[in-house]
């Protein structure tokens, strides 16, 4: 039998961006250009990309969520991610990571996106 860890209490559930990183613009611009199939919205406005991290290696990686575990493009769209970022200059590996915690939510959309989809 194996327990499994419980979150650590006050740990945020989402890690944070590198967002004082040069790169890290760019990143979310190349993530901005990966559209879910089923939704005409880019998957970074739809609050699918949980955390962009980039070291001093220039390793990005990317933890990201679909918006239902039975998303038909499940095993594809990481591939998209790295796809998209990898010709990057100065970037030097691309890792993405799947996650399902926490579960994603319209609450996690940019105010843009639900205007497009008719939220708002």
């Amino acid at each position: 039998m194996t327990q499994t860890s419980d979150p650590v209490e006050g740990a945020p559930l989402i890690a944070p961006s590198s967002t004082d990183h040069p790169l890290y613009d760019q990143l979310v611009e190349a993530c901005r250009s990966v559209y879910d199939p089923e939704i005409p919205v880019n998957i970074y406005d739809l609050g699918l990309i949980y955390t962009i991290d980039v070291d001093d290696e220039a390793v990005v990686k990317v933890i990201m969520t679909l918006t239902a575990p039975g998303c038909p493009v499940a095993g594809e769209m990481p591939g998209w991610i790295a796809e998209a970022i990898e010709p990057l200059p100065g970037v030097k590996q691309v890792d993405v990571e799947l996650v399902w915690e926490p579960p994603w939510g319209m609450d996690m959309m940019s105010d843009e996106a639900r205007l497009e989809l008719g939220f708002m």
